[in-house]
């Protein structure tokens, strides 16, 4: 009994009967104008349909009344493109007038006519009421009051979902709208996987040079180097949380620009972290970096964070050769060091697969593996 009077206590039903009270407006108003003729409405009613932006006029408000909280109801906002929009905009007005028509019937005279059964039952013959004209005072009548009742919150509850439907059904995306709109979380996916990257990046190289700092140090028990040591791992956080402050504001703000974000031009903050940790790093820059375009440029530098960290964490402080160059409109970054003995392998690894991963988004390539007795990170991004 619960479950079946469920209906009589959520809003969505009375928003759906209110939508479906709303296209008697108009018929209401002429009704002052020329009461001759109250279904004129009805032919500029349905060729409204054609007319690009009441489909979204209807979408708007189909999603308000008949779907309010629902996050996906399926519903279109967009204005009709194509005629076959237009088409199903005009069938949904002739639908929606049809089911008006029986709401309006339905919420006046079932009520009605449940009041006219009390009267009849208490010895008052109701006027206006056919069937009822005829009929003679009896108690039992008060028995019949619950019949239209009921009636009236079948039709109601019933048409309320069968609108719904409705709507669903003829104001739905379009085929060109699901594309768009399978875009749009394509998108988003990205942005979620590019978000990851950054973090892996950033948070990992800083946790890296943070664990190799310490180890030199408490194995040094030099004060000298302990205090050079918490100095680099102190400026390693604070760059690492700029950078995790930059990642987050994408997130709160997805309009805001990328331009804060790392680019091959600060590498050296990456190089003398990477020297800061004990390592040996030969670097050598050619061409003007400066030219090269922000997404490449931003890839690359964390192209060049992941391998740096990896080199510390699994060679440890060991030479390393950097090459960043700038020529022939592509952008080389080779980085090489001592190939330690827990070889990744060229396939393993989320970084690895990251740096082949941006490379390939880029339009570029990349190359990761053993090298004539070294580790070797090689990547070419085309500047175009």
């Amino acid at each position: 009994m619960g479950r079946l009077l469920r209906p009589l206590l959520r809003g969505t039903t009375y928003t759906r009967l209110l939508h479906l009270w709303v296209p008697g407006l108009p018929f209401s108003v002429w009704m002052f104008v020329d009461p001759r003729t109250p279904w004129l409405p009805a032919l500029v009613l349905v060729p409204l349909g054609l007319v690009s932006p009441v489909r979204r006029g209807e979408g708007v408000q189909a999603r308000l009344l008949l779907t309010p909280g629902e996050r996906e109801p399926g519903i279109s906002e967009e204005p009709a493109v194509t005629w076959r929009d237009r088409l199903r905009t005009a069938l949904w007005l002739a639908v929606r007038l049809a089911l008006a028509v029986v709401a309006a019937f339905a919420t006046v005279w079932l009520p009605l006519l449940a009041v006219s059964l009390v009267q009849v039952a208490t010895g008052t013959v109701p006027a206006g009421v056919p069937l009822l004209e005829d009929a003679h005072h009896h108690w039992a009548y008060a028995l019949l009051v619950p019949l239209p009742l009921v009636l009236l919150y079948a039709v109601v509850v019933g048409l309320g979902e069968l609108v719904t439907a409705a709507a669903r059904r003829l104001l739905g995306p379009s085929p060109a709208e699901r594309l768009a709109a399978l875009e749009a979380r394509t998108e988003q996916l990205l942005e979620r996987t590019r978000i990851a990257r950054e973090l892996h990046d950033s948070i990992g190289h800083a946790l890296t040079v943070a664990v190799v700092q310490a180890g030199a140090a408490r194995a040094a028990g030099d004060p000298g180097f302990t205090d050079r040591a918490l100095e680099a791992i102190e400026e390693t956080g604070r760059a690492a949380l700029e950078d995790l402050e930059r990642v987050l504001g994408v997130l709160r703000e997805p309009e805001k620009p990328v331009d804060g974000r790392p680019t091959l031009v600060d590498a050296d903050r990456l190089l003398e972290s990477a020297r800061a940790s004990g390592a040996e790093v030969d670097a050598e820059v050619t061409g003007p970096l400066e030219t090269a375009p922000g997404p490449v440029s931003r890839e690359g530098y964390r192209i060049l964070q992941e391998s740096l960290t990896n080199t510390l964490r699994h060679a440890g402080a060991v030479p390393v050769r950097v090459r960043i160059g700038v020529a022939g409109g592509t952008l080389l970054l080779e980085i090489r060091n001592p190939l330690a003995e827990d070889v990744p392998g060229s396939g393993r690894g989320s970084g690895l697969r990251g740096i082949r991963e941006r490379a390939a988004l880029l339009g570029g390539r990349a190359w990761t593996g053993p090298d004539g007795g070294d580790w070797r990170v090689r990547v070419e991004l085309p500047l175009g």
